[in-house]
């Protein structure tokens, strides 16, 4: 795989190094957890003393576990504190359950390293002698358990102590064998290796001493995603890669190309044999999941053409269980072969939360919107404080939502990737109509003399249909900032007018107050006093260079925060101050919650969050045990969304602790 697409130790003289993670991080946040449920689900890994116990792998560094067959999940365990590493291959040792080996990488970045835990995954260890290698795939031989294969981006490596020493195998700076993204182990002779690289596949029978390329069948410079070997008969051999599906009745050394999957769903990520039925295997690609009865000769999609897998895992001791690890749907079971398949995401909260809401007359009603995840996102909607969840994205048709907002009449109104949507109890409504204002010119004669008149009047100018990203409709004046300019409306949103401001379009960030709109992209400040009819540019605060977000506090203050910490001013943005002496900095976030009438500011690098009062600029603050964005009030406790684990809520037992500093 030469791309992953989502828009994420101390040394000693002992072999590993002696970073050690403590059992399931979610136990020491104070914070809880309440979901939505799914997002995208990595790799799948069996306890073989327990059928019912499976590892589930992430994209944000996080490890879950399930007791039930996937029926729930719970987070087991984090590996890093970053939320960048893709834990796509997890192993349970065969001859000791209770040793877990996961291999991890980062997007966009040669980096990651092997994880190993001898409880069950209670407490984790780094293996100094992989540390920061970029592990893409790993197995352990089945006739000779203490030997693993690990492949990473600079090529094959062995461990024959259980991964206490590791050597690689493959040449050094070779200009071939690396970025390996497939290992196979021959389960009856483990010195017979195949590995899958970016570009063919390889194979050894002297335990890599030599390799040789298997590439005879197959198309020139091909991905190759998965490779797996009949258990039974090990000279058959099955290879995906981004041309198809292959397969070889030789131990790779001719292969032919398997028909009956369409070439636009020829990304095939994984294969996974049935393991009581070998003429059974399952093919996860990028438009689906296909299955074949009869060895590959002839297949069948079994799920829609929208299912993205990453991952299939077939019950050994019930086949017609199987589950599938997908892209934006999270984790999907069968119960009859795959015929049928249904969400099982309980406990499992992946999705990318970007904008959060309360309702104003309901505090237990919250809503979130999500991106990345297309049909399987958009908004979602708890009415308990997020024991349950329920999709609430018809009429988005798959766009993102980059920011929700409640006017004073109770709706609901979405600022999305493409357009501002209102919630019209059964579905969203594109709302974005834009108004612009023409002049037209006419003469008339009176007494002889010809007199030019002029007389201006709106007109529609089509919809609003850029990204959206900032939208205040508390007042009588709504203002949104826009791809396309910053936009206003008088009429509770019937209509906009606007755009392009002093010659910029892109802009992030607005904030209103009676006929103020002050507006942001992320090095500059523009202000409007007259409702957005002219504009003015205004002075970033000394030292300050990137600006993540904004506010206009009840009395008409000016804030701005973002990675040089929170700036005010009273007298409408001509003069800034600092708030210097704030416990934490690279602010994330900030908005005025009405219920607390104080400003909640957020960071990028403290699990803090600080309520501030505006008039006073003493601050009170709580730690929520996670990195969090829009934090809201809900019913006296806080809600908040993280960026990649879902919403998580304040514990009804936890109060507000006292303040901690103020400036005058």
């Amino acid at each position: 795989m030469t791309q992953f697409n989502r828009t994420r130790l101390l040394s000693s003289v002992l072999v590993f190094g002696c970073l050690a993670f403590q059992q399931g991080l979610a136990e020491a946040h104070a914070w809880l957890p309440v979901g939505p449920d799914g997002g995208d689900a990595r790799s799948f890994a069996m306890d073989p003393s327990n059928p019912n116990h499976l590892f589930l792998g992430t994209i944000n560094s996080w490890i879950y576990e399930t007791q039930d067959g996937g029926s729930s999940w719970r987070r087991l365990a984090k590996l890093s504190k970053s939320d960048d590493l893709i834990l796509d291959n997890i192993l349970v040792d065969e001859s000791d359950p209770k040793t877990l080996l996961v291999g991890a990488w980062v997007v966009d970045h040669p980096d990651g390293g092997l994880f190993i835990s001898h409880d069950t995954g209670k407490t984790w260890t780094s293996v100094d002698a992989m540390k920061g290698q970029s592990i893409r795939a790993l197995s352990q031989s089945a006739s000779n358990p203490r030997m693993l294969v690990a492949g990473t981006l600079r090529g094959v490596f062995q461990s024959d102590d259980d991964g206490v020493q590791w050597k690689q195998i493959t040449p050094p700076g070779s200009t071939e064998l690396h970025e390996v993204e497939s290992i196979a182990i021959d389960q009856k002779d483990p010195k017979t290796i195949y590995a899958g690289t970016w570009h063919l596949p390889w194979k050894t029978t002297d335990g890599g001493t030599s390799w040789h390329n298997i590439k005879q069948g197959l198309i020139d410079d091909s991905d190759v995603f998965s490779i797996i070997i009949d258990p039974r008969q090990t000279n058959v051999v099955y290879t995906s890669a981004c041309s198809g599906i292959y397969k070889s009745e030789n131990g790779g050394e001719n292969y032919h190309k398997i028909q009956g999957i369409p070439s636009t769903a020829r990304r095939t990520r994984v294969l996974m044999q049935d393991p009581v039925n070998s003429a059974v295997v399952y093919a996860g690609t990028t438009e689906g999941l296909y299955k074949t009865i009869d060895n590959g000769s002839t297949w069948q999609r079994m799920t829609g053409p929208d299912v993205i897998i990453n991952d299939v895992h077939v019950d050994p001791k019930n086949p017609q269980h199987v589950l599938l690890a997908t892209d934006r749907s999270g984790v999907l079971e069968s119960s009859d072969s795959a015929v049928s398949f249904k969400a099982s995401n309980a406990g499992f909260s992946e999705r990318q939360v970007t904008t959060l809401l309360v309702d104003a007359s309901s505090p237990r009603t919250i809503y979130v919107g999500v991106v990345n995840d297309k049909t399987y996102g958009g908004v979602f909607v708890s009415n308990d404080n997020g024991a349950t969840w329920k999709q609430q994205s018809e009429g988005l048709e798959g766009r993102d939502i980059f920011t929700l907002a409640q006017a004073a009449d109770g709706s609901i109104w979405a600022g999305t990737n493409a357009g501002i949507f209102r919630w019209a109890g059964t579905t969203w409504q594109s709302s974005g109509k834009v108004m612009k204002t023409v002049t037209k010119s006419s003469y008339v004669v009176r007494k002889g003399k010809r007199t030019k008149t002029e007389q201006s009047q709106l007109v529609p100018a089509g919809d609003l249909i850029g990204r959206v990203s900032s939208l205040d409709v508390r007042g009588s004046l709504w203002s949104a900032a826009t791809s396309r300019g910053v936009y206003t409306s008088s009429n509770q949103g019937a209509s906009w007018q606007g755009g392009p401001v002093l010659a910029k379009s892109d802009f992030l960030m607005v904030a209103g107050h009676e006929t103020t709109v002050l507006a942001g992209q992320r090095n500059s400040l523009v202000l409007s006093s007259d409702g957005g009819k002219n504009w003015q540019p205004l002075g970033m605060p000394d030292r300050m260079t990137f600006v993540r977000a904004m506010a206009i506090d009840p009395d008409g203050g000016f804030w701005v925060a973002g990675r040089e910490g929170v700036f005010f001013s009273q007298d409408n943005g001509q003069s800034w101050n600092a708030l210097s002496t704030l416990p934490i900095s690279d602010i994330s976030g900030m908005t005025y919650d009405s219920e607390l009438k104080r400003l909640v500011v957020t960071s990028f690098n403290s699990t803090w969050i600080l309520g501030i009062d505006p008039a006073s600029r003493t601050w009170k603050w709580w730690d929520a045990g996670w990195l969090v964005r829009n934090v809201h009030s809900s019913g006296g406790r806080l809600v908040a969304a993280t960026q990649y684990n879902g919403v998580v809520i304040q514990p009804e037992e936890t109060t507000m602790t006292a303040a901690v500093g103020s400036q005058q």
